[in-house]
């Protein structure tokens, strides 16, 4: 990072991936950013693990009356605590968090219980693994992607083949993206793939796609987090969402686009 640090701080850049600043303060933030490339990356990679956490326990997570005071030591009503100090209260009680949703999760595997309901890897959970996808790979300038398009072909049957679906890299030329590639990773537990494109000012936008064999309903819908929008749906056993940090009405043009190609 710069030596920018003295106006725009750590705790700013944290206070900005949980989405805590002001718009005044917020704004000024995004103006640092432009200017500083590797506090960017690293807010990106902030801001992905903040998801993957959000999509991977959502389902276990059920907020209850007083849990602010949890991280209030005794004899501290009133006080303010130094920010230090609240990191490592809150760290302290995300790894008390992860551990009992760990347990929720395998815990009816380990005692021969009935196992957790599948809600956590449905129709819910693809919007957020979709925006990580984008989150830790759009903002990747060497390696954004497994296999470029100049291997389009190979790219399609290899992703297909894992996901044992026909997969087709859909053609956005008309909405004014180009495909840059595309890269096998996991969604919902198993093969997933993802393929990226770009415009010619540089925005790019990530479509994932993942099985989801319980499933047969066709449902669109629409999620926004931040200046990250995403259309998601799912036909069949295959799930679809589209992300990027796009306006939704020119998503929305590149998701029916998806779709049409994917149906045809």
């Amino acid at each position: 990072m710069t030596n920018n640090r003295k106006t725009v701080t750590e705790d700013d850049l944290h206070a900005y991936v949980d989405d805590r600043l002001d718009e005044a303060r917020k704004a000024e933030v995004e103006l640092w950013l432009r200017d500083n490339p590797d506090a960017t990356a690293e807010v990106r990679q902030w801001q992905a693990q903040a998801a993957a956490l959000k999509t991977m326990f959502s389902a276990y997570a059920t907020p209850r009356e007083g849990d602010d005071e949890l991280l209030k030591p005794a004899g501290s009503a009133g006080s303010s605590l130094p920010q230090w100090r609240k990191a490592a209260l809150l760290a302290a009680s995300l790894v008390l968090f992860l551990s009992g949703a760990a347990a929720g999760v395998f815990g009816g595997h380990l005692l021969g219980g009935p196992a957790p309901l599948e809600s956590a890897g449905g129709l819910e959970s693809l919007p957020g693994q979709s925006k990580t996808a984008f989150l830790v790979y759009a903002s990747e300038k060497r390696h954004p992607v497994e296999v470029g398009a100049d291997q389009e072909a190979h790219l399609v049957a290899w992703l297909g083949k894992r996901l044992d679906y026909r997969l087709v890299a859909p053609d956005l030329k008309p909405q004014g993206f180009s495909l840059v590639g595309g890269r096998l990773l996991p969604v919902n537990g198993k093969a997933g793939a993802m393929l990226m494109y770009e415009d010619t000012a540089g925005k790019r936008l990530t479509v994932l796609l993942g099985k989801n064999p319980e499933n047969r309903e066709t449902s669109f819908r629409f999620e926004s987090a931040n200046a990250l929008e995403t259309f998601y749906w799912i036909d069949g056993t295959i799930g679809y969402a589209v992300t990027g940090e796009l306006s939704r009405e020119r998503l929305q043009a590149v998701a029916e686009e998806c779709y049409r190609q994917f149906e045809s």
